[in-house]
């Protein structure tokens, strides 16, 4: 989703960290399949290989499913504070008018006297 006021720099930039943190999060899960295969001395190579595969799909599909859950609640965090600010602006605008309107009426009363 782009996001508002950013150019293709901004957009650019955004996929780049998102790929190089990606990235870093494979290889964590790569490091602790090793991690955890390790202390299992009896199993063969393919086995091990295999477990290790396993393993680290495993982990990135969790990481996968958190970032998902996160960015859902950042997006309806969102829409909540948008919402939230454009109900403030009405209110302040509402307020501002209101403030004129009898600034106004109390200018006219005392040319009028």
């Amino acid at each position: 989703m782009p996001k508002q006021g950013a150019g293709t720099g901004g957009d650019l930039g955004n996929e780049v960290e998102g790929y190089l943190l990606w990235q870093a999060r494979v290889a964590e899960a790569e490091r602790r399949a090793r991690e955890f295969t390790g202390s299992l001395e009896w199993l063969t190579t393919a086995q091990r290989e295999e477990i290790e595969r396993r393993y680290a799909a495993d982990s990135l599909r969790r990481a996968r499913a958190d970032l998902e859950r996160v960015a859902a609640r950042c997006m309806s965090l969102r829409a909540e504070y948008e919402q939230r600010y454009g109900e403030l602006r009405r209110r302040c605008l509402a307020m501002t008018l209101a403030v004129c309107a009898g600034l106004t009426t109390v200018a006219t009363l005392l040319l009028v006297l």
